[in-house]
């Protein structure tokens, strides 16, 4: 049953076409990321707490991103672009669980390695 449902899918994946994403949306993603990786990069090296820096830095890619829809959408066009704001925040996501996830390894390998030597 799940090979057929997976040829099915694939048959069927050419022909639909539910969105489409602008280059404004992948920009704010990118934006998005770089504002999160530089304030995770920042707060874990003054704190070093992952989980502290995760939190800062979604916050700061969300903040961001909803504060320069709010400038464009009440200051200067009169429209508010919600994809905008949540394409920064996915970008500010994807990059703060990213290096969530890579963050303090080094440090673990080396504890173990002189644990094992010590031994």
């Amino acid at each position: 049953m799940k090979i057929f449902v997976s040829i099915i899918s694939l048959a069927f994946i050419n022909t639909i076409h539910a969105q489409f994403i602008s280059s404004d949306d992948m920009a704010h993603f990118g934006v998005g990321a770089v504002i999160s990786g530089a304030t995770y990069t920042i707060v874990y090296n003054k704190t070093q707490n992952k989980k502290k820096a995760f939190w800062f830095s979604l916050a700061t890619a969300g903040f961001v991103g909803l504060a320069k829809e709010v400038y464009d959408g009440y200051i200067i066009d009169g429209r508010f672009d919600t994809g905008e704001a949540v394409a920064t925040f996915s970008g500010g996501l994807v990059a703060s669980y990213t290096i969530n996830i890579f963050t303090g390894k080094r440090k673990k390998k080396k504890r173990a390695l002189a644990k094992s030597i010590g031994d």
